[in-house]
């Protein structure tokens, strides 16, 4: 890709910017932020280690808005992190103001892009963003999914002890505490993980990666995580970038999968360069149905707001 931009130069931000340009995944990669010097200064430490990782992706950082025209993909992580004690729906109204104004950028200076919502809580926010610009609703979706299912696979690799290069897990629904894990569609090598873990072990993880984001926030207090994050946005945007059509839980807009529509919600879906190519819809047996139900009555209270 030519050229992607990520709003918001925090910690999230920073991460991300190097992770995408290690991976050489665009050319140009610009960082844009409100905060004089913040961007700019990131761009700037990034593009100090080039010679370093052996990138040549251009970095650059600033604080207006035109630093993103002709991007094909924006990342937008923007807008206040959650403090100790708060929920992500504790946040709606300032972040919803703050995406506001950055998709009126959107629209102007990148408006053939895609865009990947990181700000929480990123169900309401993904649907926000793609009710107001009115694009298809590939082009518009969220990350949640993927980090959610990496923090239990990796929960998964600390109570087995085997390589997390042999775990795939699979997160459905809202973000963090909301989150629906699919344990029957978790395996290690293709093997469904109670072959490993008896139900205990596996209640036990799955909590764990519940709140795994307000465990890290608990622990630092000051920041919440970012590392893993920033790894979970690559991982999404390599997929797209190179055109994987590869299967990635992530927010996306339904339109009758699952047997919902006009709402975001994190599902498996095939990224590829169109962006969201297609949902794929899972069985879901009673436990997880009600789960599921749960998680979507959560998203619509926060839906009422824009009533």
């Amino acid at each position: 890709m030519d050229k992607i931009t990520i709003v918001g130069a925090g910690r999230v931000g920073e991460s991300t910017a190097q992770i995408l340009a290690q991976r050489s995944l665009c050319k140009v990669l610009a960082l844009l932020d409100v905060k004089e010097g913040a961007a700019a200064g990131a761009a700037l430490d990034i593009q100090e280690a080039a010679p370093l990782f052996g990138y040549d992706t251009r970095v650059i950082g600033g604080t207006k808005a035109e630093i993103m025209a002709d991007s094909g993909l924006v990342i937008i992580t923007a807008g206040i992190p959650r403090k100790p004690g708060m929920s992500r729906s504790d946040v709606v109204d300032t972040n919803m103001g703050i995406l506001d104004v950055i998709m009126d950028e959107v629209m102007e200076y990148a408006p053939d892009s895609k865009v990947i919502i990181v700000s929480n809580p990123v169900d309401f926010l993904t649907y926000y963003a793609w009710k107001k610009t009115g694009w298809h609703r590939s082009r518009v979706l969220g990350q949640a999914g993927v980090l959610d299912s990496s923090r239990m696979a990796a929960f998964v690799a600390l109570e087995t002890t085997f390589s997390v290069k042999d775990i795939n897990a699979m997160v459905l629904g809202g973000h963090g505490d909301a989150m629906v894990p699919m344990t029957r569609f978790t395996t290690i090598s293709g093997i469904p993980i109670e072959h490993f873990l008896d139900q205990e072990a596996i209640d036990r993880i799955v909590e764990r990666s519940r709140f795994g984001g307000a465990e890290i926030l608990a622990l630092k207090r000051n920041s919440s995580a970012y590392d893993a994050p920033a790894a979970a946005i690559a991982e999404m945007v390599e997929a797209i970038v190179l055109d994987r059509r590869q299967v990635l839980p992530a927010v996306a807009i339904l339109e009758g999968e699952y047997g919902q529509k006009d709402l975001a919600m994190g599902v498996p879906c095939v990224l590829s360069e169109e962006g969201m190519n297609n949902v794929v819809e899972l069985p879901l047996n009673d436990s997880e149905k009600a789960m599921f139900d749960e998680t979507i009555v959560n998203i619509k209270n926060d839906l009422k707001r824009l009533k």
